[in-house]
């Protein structure tokens, strides 16, 4: 008796220490030939979809560029520490169908990064690609190829091919912190493998700091950063079928924005 009583209480004491292990999001794949991890949050991934009845794109078509200021000049839509480009500095601006993102780039800290992405904008590489993967509090992930097509399943698998062949980016981690508004480079366990997906922070971690790549910043726009990353989404985080967050345009411009003066 007291042998299978012993027994049953490793049992439940097992399923306790179980149950009280913190619970993280299994994460999406950044390239088809590694397979392997993205940055993780920490909060726990959702037990259903976030919201039955998902919020309709705004547009199919790009908006124009239109930015309130406040009294002093900066964008309202700039998040925290924002850091206006200089006069002739180049500057990405996503039209997505939540709006415009204006994003700046720190290519003393990851030339090689914002070279390939600038390369990848100009070419059209970003355009009709969906931000697959949103978790609030955390960031907003985009630039597969993948995403173009109808199978969700294969979202966070792909990259930039030349030749048959991935075109990776070697690690550049730098001293930049991953707080609100930064834009940094996907990649899988292999810290050279980045590659064309790259995300944007809506809240600080310091845990990806030295860790990934950090090549940008949103300097207008993070409200439609917020739109995205709080749009209804799947077990896997990707936005429903019915609110898909796409990019319709992407361009390579040179500051300051005419548009913006």
């Amino acid at each position: 008796m007291r042998k299978y009583l012993s027994l049953a209480l490793l049992v439940v004491a097992a399923l306790s220490l179980w149950a009280c292990q913190p619970s993280t999001p299994e994460a999406t794949s950044t390239t088809g030939t590694t397979g392997t991890d993205t940055p993780a949050p920490t909060d726990a991934k959702p037990e259903e979809p976030a919201s039955t009845n998902p919020s309709a794109p705004l547009t199919k078509e790009p908006m124009p560029l239109k930015f309130e200021r406040d009294a002093n000049g900066a964008f309202k839509t700039a998040p925290p520490d924002a850091v206006l480009p200089k006069d002739g500095d180049k500057v990405a601006v996503l039209y997505t169908s939540y709006g415009n993102i204006i994003l700046r780039f720190n290519a003393d800290k990851a030339p090689k990064h914002v070279a390939q992405f600038q390369k990848l904008v100009e070419e059209g590489f970003y355009t009709g690609t969906k931000f697959h993967r949103v978790i609030p509090g955390f960031m907003i992930q985009g630039g597969d190829p993948n995403s173009k097509d109808d199978d969700r399943s294969n979202d966070g698998m792909g990259g930039y091919m030349k030749d048959g062949k991935e075109v990776n980016v070697p690690a550049e981690f730098n001293d930049t912190r991953h707080i609100r508004g930064i834009l940094s480079a996907a990649r899988s366990n292999d810290p050279n493998s980045a590659s064309s997906q790259f995300f944007i922070m809506v809240a600080t971690n310091e845990g990806l700091d030295g860790q990934y790549s950090a090549y940008g910043q949103v300097v207008a726009g993070m409200d439609v950063v917020d739109a995205i990353v709080n749009l209804p989404r799947d077990m896997g985080d990707n936005p429903l079928e019915d609110n898909p967050a796409t990019i319709i345009k992407a361009e390579i411009r040179t500051w300051p924005l005419e548009e913006l003066k």
